[in-house]
Protein backbone atom coordinates (compact mmCIF):
# COMPACT_ATOMS: atom_id res chain seq x y z
CA UNK A 1 0.00 0.00 0.00
CA UNK A 2 2.15 2.53 -1.12
CA UNK A 3 -0.14 5.14 -2.28
CA UNK A 4 -0.45 8.47 -0.40
CA UNK A 5 -4.08 7.52 0.65
CA UNK A 6 -6.40 5.09 1.23
CA UNK A 7 -9.93 3.76 0.89
CA UNK A 8 -12.14 0.97 1.61
CA UNK A 9 -15.29 0.35 -0.88
CA UNK A 10 -17.41 -2.18 1.14
CA UNK A 11 -20.06 -2.68 -2.42
CA UNK A 12 -17.13 -2.09 -4.58
CA UNK A 13 -18.63 -4.34 -7.43
CA UNK A 14 -22.24 -2.93 -7.05
CA UNK A 15 -23.44 -0.15 -9.33
CA UNK A 16 -22.10 2.81 -7.43
CA UNK A 17 -19.27 1.07 -5.51
CA UNK A 18 -17.87 0.11 -9.13
CA UNK A 19 -17.97 4.13 -10.08
CA UNK A 20 -16.36 4.75 -6.93
CA UNK A 21 -13.54 2.37 -6.92
CA UNK A 22 -12.90 3.79 -10.69
CA UNK A 23 -12.78 7.14 -9.31
CA UNK A 24 -10.54 6.52 -6.75
CA UNK A 25 -8.01 4.55 -9.05
CA UNK A 26 -8.07 7.34 -11.23
CA UNK A 27 -6.87 9.92 -8.15
CA UNK A 28 -4.23 6.95 -7.35
CA UNK A 29 -5.62 6.01 -4.12
CA UNK A 30 -4.73 2.44 -2.92
CA UNK A 31 -8.57 0.71 -3.10
CA UNK A 32 -9.91 -2.41 -1.44
CA UNK A 33 -13.17 -3.53 -2.68
CA UNK A 34 -15.65 -5.43 -0.20
CA UNK A 35 -18.34 -7.18 -2.26
CA UNK A 36 -19.62 -10.96 -2.86
CA UNK A 37 -17.12 -11.14 -6.42
CA UNK A 38 -13.99 -9.08 -6.66
CA UNK A 39 -13.68 -5.82 -8.75
CA UNK A 40 -10.80 -6.62 -10.78
CA UNK A 41 -9.65 -2.39 -10.82
CA UNK A 42 -9.58 -2.55 -7.50
CA UNK A 43 -5.98 -3.28 -5.35
CA UNK A 44 -7.35 -5.47 -3.50
CA UNK A 45 -10.79 -7.72 -2.70
CA UNK A 46 -12.03 -8.87 0.28
CA UNK A 47 -15.01 -11.52 -1.21
CA UNK A 48 -17.78 -11.73 0.98
CA UNK A 49 -18.99 -15.60 1.83
CA UNK A 50 -22.91 -15.69 1.64
CA UNK A 51 -24.27 -17.19 4.43
CA UNK A 52 -27.36 -16.27 6.68
CA UNK A 53 -25.36 -15.79 9.94
CA UNK A 54 -24.46 -12.05 10.70
CA UNK A 55 -21.62 -12.97 12.99
CA UNK A 56 -19.88 -15.66 10.63
CA UNK A 57 -20.03 -12.83 7.88
CA UNK A 58 -18.99 -10.18 9.74
CA UNK A 59 -15.98 -12.47 11.17
CA UNK A 60 -15.21 -13.29 8.16
CA UNK A 61 -14.93 -9.76 6.76
CA UNK A 62 -13.06 -8.16 10.03
CA UNK A 63 -10.65 -11.34 10.00
CA UNK A 64 -9.98 -10.83 6.17
CA UNK A 65 -9.44 -7.08 6.24
CA UNK A 66 -7.68 -7.01 9.62
CA UNK A 67 -5.09 -9.76 7.44
CA UNK A 68 -4.92 -7.63 4.46
CA UNK A 69 -4.02 -4.21 6.22
CA UNK A 70 -2.09 -5.38 9.16
CA UNK A 71 -1.26 -2.26 11.10
CA UNK A 72 -2.11 -0.14 8.03
CA UNK A 73 -4.58 2.20 8.25
CA UNK A 74 -6.95 4.13 5.79
CA UNK A 75 -8.15 7.41 4.83
CA UNK A 76 -11.66 6.30 4.74
CA UNK A 77 -14.49 3.46 4.26
CA UNK A 78 -17.18 4.09 1.91
CA UNK A 79 -19.85 1.64 2.49
CA UNK A 80 -22.09 1.63 -0.70
CA UNK A 81 -23.48 -1.85 -0.65
CA UNK A 82 -27.27 -1.91 -0.91
CA UNK A 83 -30.30 -2.70 -2.88
CA UNK A 84 -33.74 -1.94 -2.97
CA UNK A 85 -37.24 -4.24 -2.60
CA UNK A 86 -40.31 -3.39 -2.29
CA UNK A 87 -43.69 -4.91 -0.61
CA UNK A 88 -46.28 -3.74 1.67
CA UNK A 89 -46.99 -5.56 5.38
CA UNK A 90 -49.19 -7.63 2.88
CA UNK A 91 -46.95 -8.77 0.61
CA UNK A 92 -46.24 -12.02 -0.35
CA UNK A 93 -42.56 -11.02 -0.11
CA UNK A 94 -42.19 -9.60 3.10
CA UNK A 95 -40.64 -11.58 5.01
CA UNK A 96 -38.13 -11.97 2.17
CA UNK A 97 -37.40 -8.76 0.98
CA UNK A 98 -36.84 -7.64 4.59
CA UNK A 99 -34.07 -10.18 4.94
CA UNK A 100 -32.49 -9.27 1.85
CA UNK A 101 -32.56 -6.07 2.93
CA UNK A 102 -31.27 -5.82 6.36
CA UNK A 103 -28.60 -8.32 4.75
CA UNK A 104 -27.85 -5.97 2.04
CA UNK A 105 -28.16 -2.30 4.07
CA UNK A 106 -27.66 -3.27 7.96
CA UNK A 107 -25.60 -6.11 8.15
CA UNK A 108 -22.72 -3.96 5.29
CA UNK A 109 -23.26 -0.98 7.31
CA UNK A 110 -22.44 -2.53 10.91
CA UNK A 111 -19.21 -4.04 9.44
CA UNK A 112 -18.17 -1.09 7.86
CA UNK A 113 -18.60 1.19 11.01
CA UNK A 114 -16.73 -1.28 13.36
CA UNK A 115 -13.79 -1.66 10.60
CA UNK A 116 -13.41 1.57 11.16
CA UNK A 117 -12.85 1.64 14.76
CA UNK A 118 -10.35 -0.86 13.85
CA UNK A 119 -8.69 0.94 10.76
CA UNK A 120 -9.86 4.37 10.03
CA UNK A 121 -6.98 6.93 10.19
CA UNK A 122 -7.77 9.46 12.76
CA UNK A 123 -10.09 12.74 11.42
CA UNK A 124 -10.73 9.67 8.61
CA UNK A 125 -14.32 9.53 6.48
CA UNK A 126 -17.16 6.78 6.88
CA UNK A 127 -19.84 6.98 4.67
CA UNK A 128 -22.63 5.18 5.11
CA UNK A 129 -25.49 4.81 2.20
CA UNK A 130 -28.85 5.49 3.73
CA UNK A 131 -31.70 6.90 1.36
CA UNK A 132 -34.10 10.51 1.71
CA UNK A 133 -37.75 7.99 1.45
CA UNK A 134 -37.01 6.32 4.43
CA UNK A 135 -37.31 10.09 6.30
CA UNK A 136 -41.05 9.35 6.34
CA UNK A 137 -43.06 6.49 5.89
CA UNK A 138 -42.21 4.07 3.18
CA UNK A 139 -45.83 2.08 3.34
CA UNK A 140 -45.15 0.09 -0.68
CA UNK A 141 -41.48 -0.41 0.51
CA UNK A 142 -41.69 -1.72 4.22
CA UNK A 143 -38.21 -3.65 4.34
CA UNK A 144 -36.49 -1.36 2.59
CA UNK A 145 -37.56 1.42 4.63
CA UNK A 146 -36.65 0.04 7.92
CA UNK A 147 -32.97 -1.05 6.87
CA UNK A 148 -32.19 2.47 5.72
CA UNK A 149 -33.65 4.08 8.65
CA UNK A 150 -31.58 1.71 10.64
CA UNK A 151 -28.43 3.31 8.69
CA UNK A 152 -29.77 6.64 9.70
CA UNK A 153 -29.59 6.29 13.38
CA UNK A 154 -26.31 4.38 13.27
CA UNK A 155 -24.84 7.41 11.76
CA UNK A 156 -26.69 9.32 14.66
CA UNK A 157 -25.21 7.14 17.12
CA UNK A 158 -21.62 7.13 15.53
CA UNK A 159 -21.71 10.76 15.57
CA UNK A 160 -21.79 10.59 19.49
CA UNK A 161 -19.55 10.60 22.15
CA UNK A 162 -18.23 7.32 22.93
CA UNK A 163 -18.90 5.75 19.41
CA UNK A 164 -15.93 3.96 19.44
CA UNK A 165 -14.49 6.07 16.06
CA UNK A 166 -11.30 7.34 15.78
CA UNK A 167 -10.63 10.97 16.96
CA UNK A 168 -12.19 13.23 14.69
CA UNK A 169 -13.80 11.00 12.23
CA UNK A 170 -16.53 12.42 10.14
CA UNK A 171 -19.69 9.76 9.96
CA UNK A 172 -21.76 10.40 7.45
CA UNK A 173 -25.17 9.18 5.41
CA UNK A 174 -25.49 10.04 2.18
CA UNK A 175 -29.17 10.21 1.04
CA UNK A 176 -30.03 10.20 -2.24
CA UNK A 177 -33.65 10.14 -3.78
CA UNK A 178 -33.17 7.50 -6.41
CA UNK A 179 -29.51 6.71 -7.91
CA UNK A 180 -29.25 6.13 -12.08
CA UNK A 181 -28.67 2.72 -12.21
CA UNK A 182 -29.40 -0.12 -14.47
CA UNK A 183 -31.63 -1.83 -11.69
CA UNK A 184 -33.22 1.16 -11.46
CA UNK A 185 -33.87 2.17 -14.90
CA UNK A 186 -35.00 -1.67 -15.99
CA UNK A 187 -36.92 -1.49 -12.91
CA UNK A 188 -38.98 1.68 -13.79
CA UNK A 189 -38.73 1.82 -17.50
CA UNK A 190 -41.45 5.15 -17.62
CA UNK A 191 -39.46 7.31 -15.13
CA UNK A 192 -37.91 10.36 -15.86
CA UNK A 193 -34.51 9.43 -15.69
CA UNK A 194 -32.95 13.04 -15.77
CA UNK A 195 -34.39 13.80 -12.67
CA UNK A 196 -31.97 11.13 -10.84
CA UNK A 197 -28.67 11.27 -9.52
CA UNK A 198 -26.29 10.51 -11.32
CA UNK A 199 -23.58 7.72 -10.16
CA UNK A 200 -20.89 9.97 -10.97
CA UNK A 201 -21.64 12.73 -9.32
CA UNK A 202 -21.92 10.45 -5.82
CA UNK A 203 -18.42 9.43 -6.49
CA UNK A 204 -17.49 13.28 -6.98
CA UNK A 205 -18.73 13.77 -3.83
CA UNK A 206 -17.04 11.15 -1.76
CA UNK A 207 -13.32 12.36 -1.29
CA UNK A 208 -12.11 13.98 1.98
CA UNK A 209 -11.04 17.28 0.09
CA UNK A 210 -14.57 17.59 -1.32
CA UNK A 211 -16.47 16.52 2.17
CA UNK A 212 -14.69 19.24 3.54
CA UNK A 213 -15.19 22.04 0.97
CA UNK A 214 -18.65 21.38 1.15
CA UNK A 215 -18.72 21.96 4.91
CA UNK A 216 -16.69 24.99 5.19
CA UNK A 217 -16.69 27.19 2.26
CA UNK A 218 -20.25 26.22 0.49
CA UNK A 219 -22.88 26.59 2.69
CA UNK A 220 -25.64 29.14 1.07
CA UNK A 221 -29.32 29.64 2.56
CA UNK A 222 -30.64 31.61 -0.57
CA UNK A 223 -30.96 28.43 -2.69
CA UNK A 224 -34.32 27.64 -3.90
CA UNK A 225 -35.60 24.28 -2.36
CA UNK A 226 -36.72 23.37 -6.02
CA UNK A 227 -33.69 22.43 -7.66
CA UNK A 228 -33.76 18.68 -8.43
CA UNK A 229 -32.01 15.82 -7.47
CA UNK A 230 -31.90 15.72 -3.46
CA UNK A 231 -28.99 14.41 -1.60
CA UNK A 232 -28.87 15.01 1.94
CA UNK A 233 -25.99 14.43 4.28
CA UNK A 234 -25.79 13.56 8.07
CA UNK A 235 -22.59 14.68 9.44
CA UNK A 236 -21.35 13.25 12.97
CA UNK A 237 -18.24 14.43 14.58
CA UNK A 238 -17.10 12.89 18.10
CA UNK A 239 -18.81 15.62 20.01
CA UNK A 240 -22.33 14.74 19.14
CA UNK A 241 -23.24 16.66 17.09
CA UNK A 242 -24.45 16.88 13.40
CA UNK A 243 -25.13 19.34 10.22
CA UNK A 244 -27.79 18.49 8.01
CA UNK A 245 -27.45 19.51 4.65
CA UNK A 246 -29.20 19.23 1.46
CA UNK A 247 -27.20 19.12 -1.96
CA UNK A 248 -29.24 20.20 -4.99
CA UNK A 249 -26.93 19.38 -7.89
CA UNK A 250 -27.98 22.37 -10.26
CA UNK A 251 -25.85 21.23 -13.44
CA UNK A 252 -23.16 18.08 -13.39
CA UNK A 253 -20.41 18.65 -11.32
CA UNK A 254 -21.39 21.11 -8.91
CA UNK A 255 -23.23 21.15 -5.41
CA UNK A 256 -24.35 23.97 -3.39
CA UNK A 257 -25.61 23.27 0.07
CA UNK A 258 -28.30 24.84 1.98
CA UNK A 259 -29.82 23.85 5.52
CA UNK A 260 -27.52 24.94 8.55
CA UNK A 261 -26.52 23.22 11.67
CA UNK A 262 -28.79 21.11 14.45
CA UNK A 263 -27.89 19.03 17.49
CA UNK A 264 -28.18 15.88 17.01
CA UNK A 265 -31.80 15.61 19.08
CA UNK A 266 -33.09 18.13 16.38
CA UNK A 267 -33.34 16.02 13.65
Amino acid sequence: MAAAHSVIVYGGKGALGAKCVQFFKAKSWWVTSIDLTPNEEANANVVVKMCDSFTEQAEQVTTEVASLLGEKKVDAILCVAGGWAGGSAKAKSLYKNTDLMLKQSVWTSTISSHLATKHLKEGGLLTLAGASPALSGTPGMVGYGMAKAAIHQLCRSLAGENSGLPPGTAAVAILPVTLDTPMNRKSMPNADFSSWTPLEFIAELLPIETFQTVLTTRISTDLPDSLPIQLQYYVGSRHGSCISIILHRTRYGEAHAVRGTARLSDI
